[in-house]
């Protein structure tokens, strides 16, 4: 038995399907270049980090804050934060692939 004809994981059936959809659709499959995995790598190393550094700060306001309010406050702006670090660095991915 070749390794053509031995069975598929689900994953491998999925990625099969999606690849051919895009196929379909005429999207091209591109490799990335070392220069883009080293840009993508540098993006991500620099948001996690400032995620990482929010989380600080959070724990730290939350441990001095007071009132319940105050810790919702909190909370809310650390999501707000938290997802727009998420999307920032998403989006410059997304960029640095479409290249």
């Amino acid at each position: 038995m070749s390794e053509d004809d031995a069975p598929k994981s689900a994953y491998e059936l999925a990625m099969e399907r999606l690849r051919k959809r895009d196929r379909d659709q005429g999207i091209e499959e591109r490799p990335l270049s070392e220069e883009q995995r080293a840009r993508i790598a540098d993006v991500r190393r620099v948001l996690d980090a400032k995620l990482a550094e929010r989380e600080i700060l959070y724990q730290s306001d939350r441990r001095r804050a007071r009132t319940p309010d105050e810790l919702e406050k909190l909370e809310e702006d650390y999501k707000r934060d938290r997802e727009r670090l998420v999307s920032e660095r998403e989006a410059k991915v997304e960029k640095i692939r479409a290249e």
